[in-house]
């Protein structure tokens, strides 16, 4: 079984380096068949060729010269990785490197699984280390997701997903959403599907800092969690009329 790793990069010049020494020598020694991606999301500090430089084996790096935002960053590396598993998390592997042996386990033992998603919510210190704003606007915006959404899941925001190259190919060929809530329009998919999504425990070691403000964004959260709908519904109903 191959393991794809997608690691979304925007001028990570700071950290881009050690994390992609560490992600290597890690999947080299748990892992037979993998790759390391790491997607440019049109950075302009020079992240891409830092990485390109170390000349890891297995590593490769790819993107686009115009930032279009985390979402279409995890999209293009789902869709261009060749993994039976392919899995996205942060550029600072802010949940560490075991979680990915973990969330293979985590298939081996489920391996009808489409999808295996992390949630702070099903750790008991999953939220340890977050200030009280940070948590309460991960709070407000799961709410937003249950009510506006129709989300029936522990954690929507958790950057570590995992997908089979099956349900990536069905998924991310239908997804637009470049920014904001782009994890929740594939779930969105996933759900509408019937794929079984599988929750496992992730907490954050690396808090790093956060690009959302909530007072700035929250608007536009809610505006995407209705267009996600809408365009789910239209995908979906255009489909069924065109088989």
């Amino acid at each position: 079984m191959k393991i794809s790793v997608c690691i979304p990069m925007y001028n990570e010049s700071k950290i881009i380096e050690d994390s992609a020494r560490q992600l290597s020598e890690y999947c080299a020694r748990n892992f037979d068949n993998y790759e390391i991606l790491f997607i440019d999301d049109g950075s302009t500090d020079g992240c891409g060729d830092m990485v390109r430089k170390l000349a890891l084996p297995c590593v490769k790096v790819t993107g686009y010269k115009v930032n279009r935002g985390k979402g279409c960053a995890v999209r293009t590396g789902i869709l261009e990785a060749t993994g039976d598993l392919r899995l996205f998390t942060d550029a600072d592997l802010a949940y560490g490197v075991d979680v990915i042996a973990e969330c293979v386990k985590v298939y081996e033992n489920a391996p009808d699984s489409d999808l295996i998603i992390g949630s702070r919510a099903l750790a008991g210190d999953g939220y340890e280390g977050y200030t009280f704003i940070r948590k309460a606007a991960s709070k407000v915006y799961l709410l937003m997701l249950q009510l506006l959404g129709g989300f029936k899941l522990s954690d929507s925001q958790v950057g570590f997903k995992c997908f089979t190259a099956d349900a990536a190919q069905r998924i991310f060929t239908l997804c637009k959403t470049d920014r904001f809530a782009f994890d929740f329009e594939a779930l969105c998919f996933a759900t509408k599907f019937g794929m079984k999504i599988t929750e496992m425990p992730v907490k954050i070691i690396n808090h790093g800092e956060s690009k959302i403000n909530v007072m700035r964004d929250s608007v536009k959260m809610f505006r995407d969690i209705i267009r996600i709908r809408k365009h789910v519904n239209k995908t979906l109903a255009e489909q069924k009329k065109n088989a």
